[in-house]
């Protein structure tokens, strides 16, 4: 003969429980029973998606070179050259500067050819010539910035805009030189430092006198 249960003493009451209150408590204790491990898997697959986003990041091969596609900027001057009796500004510079844009644009009714450039140091310093430019054109594309000193480079007198002390709403303009030559305005511009912009500015020294032999015939 099975010995029968004795009902469970509930301390709070000072007496059993009933089966109703039983199968309340067992509710109850399943219930947080469920939600622990709900907790629990919550935060298993947080850990998990964690660790497979750092071994992917890891995984992923990494470069410190710029994203933007290289340009070969003397292929695009020779094509551009077509166009413009003007010479056209096109380095000579060491495979270790590369470029990120060459093309001919036209703004306030001035046409320029642009060369974008990647320095050895990883700055960038763009020229533009502009055609028959004006001086307000020279202003707009220099961010309105004033003139500080002036430098010599090959022969060739440069304006130098210096903004390293305030570069708020200069964009990239941190730095510049500006001359001009026959009928070209020559700027160059960019956040590379001072002896990255006179190796652009000898490289370009050639264009440049021929601009002004040009003026001068």
């Amino acid at each position: 003969m099975s010995r029968q249960r004795t009902p469970r003493v509930v301390a709070e009451l000072g007496r059993p429980e009933t089966p109703a209150e039983t199968a309340v408590r067992k509710a109850e204790n399943s219930r947080k029973y469920r939600s622990a491990k709900t907790v629990n898997n919550l935060v298993y697959s947080l850990l998990v998606t964690v660790a497979l986003v750092v071994i992917i990041v890891l995984a992923v091969p990494r470069s410190d070179q710029s994203m933007l596609a290289e340009v070969d900027y003397s292929s695009v001057a020779a094509t551009a050259q077509q166009s413009y009796a003007q010479p056209l500004a096109n380095p000579d510079l060491p495979g270790s500067w590369s470029s990120n844009r060459a093309d001919v644009s036209k703004t306030d009714g001035v046409q320029s050819w642009n060369i974008g450039l990647i320095t050895p140091s990883d700055q960038y310093i763009g020229i533009t010539q502009g055609i028959d430019a004006n001086e307000t054109w020279t202003a707009q594309q220099l961010k309105k910035s004033l003139a500080t000193s002036t430098i010599t480079v090959d022969g060739i007198e440069w304006t130098v805009y210096d903004n390293r002390g305030d570069t708020k709403n200069r964009g990239n303009v941190h730095y510049a030189f500006a001359t001009v030559a026959g009928d070209s305005t020559f700027l160059l511009y960019g956040t590379a430092k001072d002896d990255e912009f006179v190796t652009v500015a000898e490289s370009i020294s050639d264009d440049v006198a021929a601009n002004r032999e040009m003026g001068n015939r």
